[in-house]
């Protein structure tokens, strides 16, 4: 009797909304970050970029080394603090009042 293989979904997903260089995901992790921030690589923004890491982890599975999973949840870390850094409110000045 022949065991079925099972097949994941993320196999058959394709994209074209992100377009990192081959071998970006080999290098360290403020690398893989810094790359994948640039309007080139992904259009939508950072989100998409996050994404992106957030895929290649799940394509990898268990055959993604424990300092490789590191090296990917590092990017995708300083990713977020970027997205965060842009949402952070302006200060504004204190609203006085003052008799005129």
């Amino acid at each position: 009797m022949r065991k079925s293989v099972k097949r994941y979904w993320v196999q058959d997903v394709k994209t074209v909304s992100t377009y990192p260089p081959s071998g970006t995901f080999a290098k360290s992790g403020k690398e893989i970050a810094r790359i994948m921030a640039r309007r080139d690589v992904s259009p939508k923004g950072i989100g998409s970029a996050i994404r992106m890491v957030q895929y290649f982890i799940n394509r990898s599975g268990r055959k993604l080394s424990a300092s490789r999973r590191r090296e990917l949840e590092l990017a995708k870390k300083i990713l977020q603090n970027k997205i965060k850094k842009k949402s952070k409110p302006r200060k504004r000045k204190p609203y006085s009042l003052t008799k005129v």
